[in-house]
């Protein structure tokens, strides 16, 4: 495999492989089973040709939904899966910091324990209370609908550090706002997710971020009003998410099930009347058995063009920092219509923050273009003194395997490399730090300062939480990583 591939597609698990799967029926969706089927038929089907290019933006365009519900399916409906976290409208907390082991979210961060909220506000809205937090304390509830834009976030800008009751509702709600509400925030889908991220000092700060979690707090606005609650909204019979189906004829199975909780913007109006030739319409199953073997070909050779646009952007765009995660994560009038680059940052790591809540620079090749690989090379990231990332918060440097993109095992259990670990850092004779990336370890006088790496391909995360003006406007600019053998 080249090296422009490596990041990106070539993931076990968790993101789309470009391998020959194989084929399965497609999943019923929460329509009846009797509702018509909606395929190409003999007299108005397109030509080949254009139901590959339909194929090819369809999957641009939608990947990052069928991702997202990949997300939402395994930490809110499956309930004996591994990932699982609490149902639909509930929060469910985790009490540690990522580790090899989590699976569900590619390129998770290390620095943060997180707390889990999908959210059903078709009946009514939600209400979510934060506890104070003080003003030392790095914390934020990103709002995710799901088109996977960041709607809107409940952080410390909004907090000020100070307790807090926030309304959360849906498209569809027009009521009015109770008292003791500080802000109302709109979800533009019906579904949508919530991900908290509290700072964890160190390890001995663990008790304090457990009772922390535990005071986040979410009920009905029915319930928070003292008013009755209105009618159930109809049960859904959710997919079972399938990694296999979703890489496959499949994706557009789980997209025809998504769309009708996906409310269609006026600027996507032609899209949606191109994915209807192909057969993928809102709430009809997507028969795939029914396709001819020519345009079931001409449906796989869409996706195959699509990944091939991102490796090609990734290789010109990403690895040149030509363009970063600020372009890549944020609301729908951020993005501006771009679909290209919201499918690279679910590719990329999918629920990326917004820029002004968090920076990300990832390393995918080193100071001479080349992949890294900690099987071939051993590698340095050299700090100079006052050249440490500007942050109003607090930075980070984590490593991932670069065929899982999950983090990597390793006798240390060290995942990762922040500013609050700089008390125990080595310093250079300067006065800079010098953080050894390699499989071995660099001698015992120099393992303070070693991050782990796989024996193989791999990549390292660096994120500046609440990041400067220096940073965001691309004054500061990142040391190169060098290799040392």
């Amino acid at each position: 495999m080249n090296r422009l591939t490596i990041p990106f597609l070539a993931s076990a698990a968790l993101c789309v492989a470009l391998v020959a799967c194989k084929r399965e029926p497609a999943n019923e969706s929460a329509t009846a089973t009797t509702a018509p089927t909606s395929t190409p038929t003999a007299a108005g089907e397109p030509s080949a040709e254009e139901v590959r290019a339909i194929a090819r933006d369809a999957y641009i365009w939608g990947y990052p939904v069928v991702e997202n519900y990949k997300t939402l399916y395994q930490q809110a409906i499956d309930k004996g899966g591994a990932n699982f976290h609490a149902p639909l409208n509930q929060i469910g907390n985790s009490a540690n910091v990522a580790t090899p082991k989590d699976t569900a979210i590619i390129t998770p961060n290390s620095d943060t324990p997180y707390s889990f909220l999908w959210m059903d506000l078709r009946a009514e809205p939600l209400v979510l209370s934060i506890p104070e937090m003080g003003d030392k304390r790095y914390f934020s509830v990103q709002l995710i609908d799901l088109y996977t834009f960041n709607f809107d976030y409940i952080n410390h800008d909004v907090t000020k550090g100070k307790a807090g009751t926030y309304l959360i509702a849906g498209p569809d709600w027009k009521g009015e706002t109770p008292k003791g509400i500080d802000k109302v925030i709109r979800s533009e889908t019906p579904f949508a997710y919530g991900l908290f991220r509290t700072q964890l000092f160190d390890p001995k700060d663990l008790e304090n971020v457990k009772r922390l979690q535990a005071q986040f707090k979410l009920q009905p606005l029915s319930t928070f009003a003292g008013t009755p609650a209105p009618p159930a909204a109809p049960p859904v019979e959710f997919p079972p998410y399938d990694a296999q189906k979703a890489n496959d004829l499949g994706f557009f199975s789980y997209l025809s099930f998504l769309l009708p909780y996906a409310p269609m913007d006026d600027s996507e109006s032609a899209l949606r009347d191109r994915l209807a030739k192909i057969g993928v319409v809102p709430g009809k199953p997507f028969d795939e058995n029914a396709l001819s073997p020519a345009t079931r070909q001409a449906l796989l050779d869409g996706i195959g063009d699509a990944n091939k646009e991102l490796e090609d952007f990734v290789a010109t765009q990403v690895n040149a920092d030509k363009v970063s995660s600020a372009e890549m994560f944020g609301t729908r009038e951020h993005l501006k219509g771009n679909s290209l680059y919201r499918f690279a940052g679910a590719k990329l790591g999918i629920y990326g923050n917004s820029a002004s809540e968090a920076n990300y620079q990832t390393y995918f090749v080193d100071a001479k273009g080349q992949p890294l690989d900690a099987s071939k090379h051993d590698y340095v990231l050299r700090f100079p003194k006052d050249g440490l990332p500007p942050t109003n918060a607090f930075w980070s440097l984590t490593m991932y395997d670069g065929t899982s993109k999950l983090l990597v095992d390793n006798p240390l259990n060290r995942y990762l490399i922040n500013s609050p670990m700089l008390g125990s850092l080595k310093r250079d004779a300067d006065g800079g730090i010098t953080l050894y990336l390699q499989h071995a370890s660099p001698g015992k006088d120099k393992e303070t300062n070693w991050l782990p790496a796989p024996s193989g391909s791999f990549y390292v995360a660096l994120r500046n939480y609440n990041p400067k003006a220096e940073v965001i406007d691309h004054s500061w600019k990142r040391p190169p990583l060098e290799t040392t053998r």
